[in-house]
């Protein structure tokens, strides 16, 4: 009787302490405290320390102040509000703007609440969800949908960081930086993008890792860009997959040291619905990966499979359908190495004339690796693993891997450009107008050319037009007004596209 009596005591004084913490945290805790952690980037300081590519992105120690952004307010207003060096943290709600950050070092980070995220909606009606021209940038943690251009565009701005964004339904391009250098893109989700959902162009030393993306014309591009990384991307049930490329007409002439590994590359075999007579409205559904006229890329370790027109495709610009004239571009795919891939199930269904080339090979399949028109020094590792065409002139790879390198970001940041009255026409024109126009062939917008011939000898007409555009022609999209930009630089763009010669 004692030893229950004991026992019924102890149960006793649980039951009542548990009551005693239930009625405590009840009625007499305090309210919720939200702590939201720093972005990543402005914690890892210490270049050198670690692997991590993120530590050498930025570099400088946070000072700044924090500004927060709740539902019902504005993105805009706070980084007008903002210094170099600022925070600014949005929480949950629908933002319907376009967020421009014409200032150095100001992080925008989302604050992702029980699941709920800050969203930019520009129900179709906007063109940019976020434009930055500053250096230093740092955007992450939102979702982006419903525009008519672009998730997210940088116009000339280095040392960024773009970062877990979720982006759908936004445009020609998801997420675009032009004319920068030191990049990271890395941990975003995006589709439904009509050219390129990740477009690299015209930049240098850029990452783009950890992303997924699908349902696009254009998985990842990288396009008349130099030391490029992209590893460990999932790219599947697009147009084409991953690309490397030169567009010619573009000011900056070359793409080269790229290297493509460790990506999931699968089943990109959606239908083509980029803008008729945009570059990548030539790119056969079942495109794996698809280099044209890029030199020095490297492609290894990557699964590709169920690419129904081929799993690698290699070309020159002619091959590639090209009809510039641009003297400048050198037009064939230079010392491409195939290192160790794993393929599988690709071309099942391939089209045009990879189905007319493989015909004359008595075969309905296309290859794994197909390689057609110009170029020297390309080697492979192994050929005999693959279903090749056009391989005759590769020779044996003379390395085996790449884990020596594993970041093509610099160990310190860019310094900020210095930019001459005389030179903000020309980086106007780099940064924001080649995004859309090439010389003399189309790229999303009219060539360049044909601007000239319309307002020749006529700058103010230029500025009328990129300050409130209308669309004249309905084979051509509507252009996306620009007049953000400051009076100088829209009468300096103006001046230099009238005087630009091929």
């Amino acid at each position: 009787m004692k030893t229950k009596s004991a026992l019924f005591k102890i149960i006793g004084m649980i039951l009542t302490l548990a009551v005693g913490i239930f009625i405590g945290k009840t009625f007499f805790a305090s309210g919720p405290v939200e702590t939201v952690p720093m972005p990543t980037t402005m914690k890892y300081r210490n270049v050198g320390l670690t692997k991590d590519t993120t530590q050498i992105a930025m570099n400088e120690e946070f000072t700044g102040e924090i500004i927060l952004v709740k539902k019902g307010q504005s993105i805009q207003k706070a980084v007008e509000t903002a210094k170099p060096g600022d925070l600014i943290q949005v929480y949950p709600g629908t933002y319907f703007e376009t967020v421009y950050i014409d200032k150095d070092n100001i992080s925008v980070q989302g604050v992702i609440v029980k699941g709920e995220w800050p969203t930019l909606d520009g129900k179709k009606e906007l063109n940019d969800a976020f434009l930055y021209s500053g250096n230093g940038i740092h955007i992450e943690n939102f979702k982006i949908m419903n525009y008519k251009g672009n998730g997210i565009m940088g116009q000339a701005g280095n040392n960024f960081v773009l970062r877990n964004n979720w982006i759908m339904d936004a445009g020609v391009y998801g997420i675009f930086p032009q004319y920068g250098k030191n990049g990271l893109i890395e941990h975003n989700v995006l589709s439904g993008i009509e050219d390129a959902a990740i477009y690299v162009g015209m930049c240098d030393n850029i990452d783009v890792l950890h992303n997924e993306v699908f349902n696009s014309v254009a998985g990842i591009e990288i396009e008349n860009s130099r030391h490029a990384l992209v590893e460990n991307n999932y790219a599947h049930n697009n147009t084409g997959g991953i690309l490397a490329f030169v567009t010619p007409g573009l000011p900056i002439k070359t793409a080269f040291d790229i290297i493509i590994r460790n990506n999931f590359i699968v089943n990109n075999n959606h239908e083509n619905f980029g803008a008729p007579g945009s570059i990548v409205a030539g790119i056969p559904p079942g495109t794996g990966i698809l280099v044209m006229a890029a030199d020095d890329v490297i492609i290894e370790n990557n699964i590709i499979s169920g690419n129904d027109n081929a799993g690698i495709t290699i070309v020159d610009l002619a091959t590639g359908g090209s009809t510039s004239n641009d003297r400048n571009s050198e037009p064939n795919p230079d010392r491409v190495v195939i290192l160790d891939n794993f393929m599988h199930n690709n071309g099942n269904n391939p089209t045009g004339e990879i189905k007319a080339l493989m015909l004359t090979q008595l075969s309905t399949k296309g290859p794994d690796i197909l390689a057609m028109g110009g170029g020297v020094g390309s080697t492979i590792r192994d050929k005999n693993r693959y279903r090749t065409f056009g391989l005759d002139k590769f020779g044996p790879a003379q390395i085996t891997d790449t884990k020596d390198l594993t970041t093509f970001l610099l160990d310190a940041p860019v310094a900020p450009r210095s930019v001459s009255k005389e030179e903000v026409g020309e980086l106007t024109y780099y940064g924001v107008c080649a995004g859309c126009h090439t010389w003399d062939t189309r790229l999303i917008g009219p060539p360049t050319q044909i601007i000239q011939a319309i307002h020749y000898n006529n700058p103010q007409g230029i500025v009328d037009y990129i300050t409130k555009p209308k669309n004249l022609r309905e084979d051509y999209p509507e252009m996306p007004p620009q007049d953000y930009l400051s009076d100088e630089a829209k009468m300096a763009v103006a001046e230099y596209i009238l005087a630009m010669k091929e």
